[in-house]
């Protein structure tokens, strides 16, 4: 087996990346991305990229810092309203998105993981999703067809993982990136804590080494936590 540790972002993701790729993005919200594959991207100017993920990171951090640089064309998203330069920009016609429901983005990426071109949803029946996609009636309700979603490129996140590439999440950072490691024809992870092989308990494992290629050892974290704010906090 080749050895699937490196030592930075920029050495785990060298030879991967071409101008025009298509790349999936593990996180919700800020919690649990890439943040040092997302820097290590940006660093190298890979341009003319379709980004998979729930949502775009905000202003000036996470997925956010390659829509500041112009190296996103394309998004395939779920949620996009904490990042302002995003509206900007799709509301000038400089950034093309593929909205989905959230569920139905989470199917798709599971789908293409699963070796699934496609699979049928009530999510969107008679609304703008369904524009220019297949509908077919089952047991009297109408259904709307979805395609699964493959990518060039994975990037994910997890809390522990091995040098075999076994991986476990914490808490909510299990959320796309389970998924996403399945679904990309090179997935590279990064991780806060690299362990020895057998360390992990096999029960505990998330997702399994045989689907990360590359796995590197974060340098360091942010952990941005999303705060929403609505009106000035009253003087106690």
């Amino acid at each position: 087996m080749a050895d699937k540790v490196h030592q930075t972002a920029q050495a785990a993701l060298d030879g991967l990346l071409t101008d025009g790729m298509t790349i999936m993005a593990g996180g919700f919200g800020l919690s649990g991305i890439p943040e040092n594959l997302i820097a290590a991207i940006a660093r190298t100017g890979v341009t003319g990229l379709t980004v998979v993920s729930n949502n775009c990171g905000v202003d000036g951090f996470g997925l956010g810092i390659l829509l500041e640089r112009g190296q996103i064309a394309k998004m395939i998203s779920s949620y996009v309203g904490e990042n302002k330069l995003f509206a900007e920009l799709y509301l000038a016609g400089k950034l093309e998105l593929e909205f989905n429901p959230q569920g139905t983005l989470a199917e798709r990426i599971r789908a293409g993981g699963a070796g699934i071109p496609a699979f049928f949803t009530r999510t969107g029946v008679g609304t703008l999703v369904a524009e220019g996609k297949e509908t077919r009636v089952f047991d009297g309700e109408e259904y709307l067809m979805e395609r699964g979603l493959t990518a060039d490129l994975s990037i994910v996140k997890a809390w522990r993982g091995d040098a075999e590439g076994n991986l476990v999440y914490r808490r909510t950072a299990r959320n796309f990136n389970p998924m996403m490691a399945t679904a990309g024809k090179v997935t590279v992870a990064e991780v806060e804590e690299l362990v020895e092989v057998g360390a992990l308990d096999p029960d505990q494992i998330h997702t399994p080494g045989i689907y990360v290629d590359r796995i590197v050892q974060g340098a360091s974290y942010e952990k941005r936590i999303e705060h929403l704010t609505v009106r000035p906090r009253e003087e106690a």
